[in-house]
């Protein structure tokens, strides 16, 4: 995974200038474009437009400082216009392009380079279960990807779910975890762009066929399931797990992603406020 991380880099760094290809980052890559994002922000601290942009305002200001004019500059690295690129580029550093012709100063952002560092003193728990097929029922929509905080849209989702979905989930629920699980899937396809939307479900598993109009139904094949369970403060505990498996576990494990829907469940603590015990199961095959 990480070689093909490094790859995407360096794919990224050959194509500044130009429109970048989603078919050979994903390529490149070798996992699912929601699955990318998720380990490059954890990885990196910053999603892959982030980066692209920051990288792109660096060499910019490499061409400033040699000479190059601010408005070939501006649309050598796909602005639209001066004004733009201008804003931009003074978001970026705290100050005008100009300012690096007249005063030359100055203000850089290094390539990434992607690297396993052993880090003592915290050992992760983890276990691996297979599962034969089944499906994830429940309520769904459209909302924006986050990694970080409490999604809004989540919250609405779940609050809208009526007595009666709540009754049928209840009776089609006959396979372990039996817990309402969180499930995200179908991210948008263009991880180039600042924001993106993907599928987030609100319901149980199930083996069972027979499912009302009230409900979707995803199927999900037979997969070797990596499981972390967590416990704390909530949802930073949950969001830290899940930073720690596509960030320290993945790249030193013996496992890969596979391109379907992970999913975590909750269990608030009744004695201790914003408490809870939960799990991230996440879908991996051997390498």
């Amino acid at each position: 995974m990480l070689k093909g991380l490094n790859l995407v880099i360096d794919y990224i760094e050959d194509h500044l200038t130009v429109e970048l290809s989603l078919e050979e980052i994903s390529k490149y890559a070798g996992v699912s474009d929601f699955h990318f994002r998720k380990i490059f922000f954890y990885l990196s601290g910053l999603t892959i437009s982030e980066y692209i942009k920051n990288r792109k305002l660096s060499e910019a200001n490499k061409d400033l400082l040699h000479g190059e004019k601010v408005t070939d500059v501006a649309f050598k690295y796909g602005y639209q216009s001066v004004d733009g690129f201008s804003r931009a580029f003074k978001n970026w550093s705290g100050f005008l392009p100009s300012d690096v012709i007249k005063k030359g100063v100055s203000k850089s952002f290094p390539k990434l380079s992607f690297k396993i560092t052993v880090k003592g003193g915290n050992n992760m728990e983890y276990r691996i279960e297979k599962k034969p097929a089944f499906h994830l029922v429940g309520v769904s929509k459209r909302v924006p990807m986050q990694f970080e905080g409490i999604n809004n849209e989540i919250v609405k989702l779940s609050e809208s779910i009526t007595d009666k979905q709540k009754e049928e989930m209840h009776s089609l629920q006959n396979i372990k975890p039996y817990e309402i699980v969180n499930a995200s899937y179908d991210a948008d396809a263009n991880f180039i762009k600042e924001e993106g939307d993907l599928t987030h479900l609100i319901g149980v598993l199930t083996t069972k066929n027979e499912v009302s109009d009230l409900l979707e139904k995803v199927p999900v094949e037979a997969y070797t399931w990596a499981i972390f369970p967590n416990e704390g403060p909530f949802p930073s505990t949950l969001q830290e797990t899940m930073a720690k498996t596509y960030s320290e576990w993945l790249p030193s494990s013996d496992y890969e992603l596979i391109n379907a829907p992970a999913f975590s469940f909750t269990k608030m603590d009744e004695q201790k406020k914003d408490y809870a015990y939960s799990e991230v199961w996440i879908p991996v095959r051997k390498k």
